[in-house]
């Protein structure tokens, strides 16, 4: 059969036939808690792991002055649209978001939150994505305040790891 079709071809129908998700991945929940992040996260041998750089979010606002927030969004925004171009970046190699087993998520200090980190806006964005009926998968998660990113309007970057199933 893989003589009569294309390399990328082959690849789109073993991924079309795979489990939507590593199953064998084993995801400890945090005790006592319905906190969206896994406590730890089990890997057996000979899985592929695959480490996504680091993404940062597209100019949502074609009209605001360019390198601004009010260009790219505010957190909640910012993170809708860096989880979107991180599931593109996964679907693109043949993976979902119910792949994630890592995340790492920056949030620079709000100007119109007194400086500090939007956690709630990010987790109104997160929680899109996962713990979702759909995509119940959870990633172990570490989310770190830093004085700023490449972009004086980028609030958020999110760099993910995944495991192929």
């Amino acid at each position: 059969m893989h003589r009569l079709l294309g390399v990328s071809a082959l690849a789109t129908l073993l991924a079309l036939a795979a489990p939507a998700f590593a199953q064998d991945v084993t995801r400890h929940k945090i005790p006592n808690s319905d906190f969206p992040i896994a406590q730890a996260v089990e890997i057996p041998a000979g899985k592929t792991t695959v480490y996504v750089s680091g993404a940062v979010p597209p100019i949502t606002s074609q009209s605001a002055e360019k390198n601004t927030i009010a260009a790219y969004g505010d957190t909640k925004t910012q993170t809708e649209t860096v989880l979107r171009s991180i599931e593109k970046t996964l679907s693109g190699i043949g993976l979902t978001m119910g792949d994630v087993v890592k995340m790492q998520v920056f949030l620079v200090g709000d100007p119109d939150k007194g400086g500090k980190m939007d956690f709630a806006g990010f987790m109104q964005g997160y929680t899109q994505f996962f713990g979702t009926k759909e995509q119940p998968n959870l990633p172990t998660r570490s989310v770190f305040q830093v004085a700023g990113l490449a972009n004086p309007g980028f609030l958020v970057e999110i760099e993910v790891t995944a495991v192929r199933p």
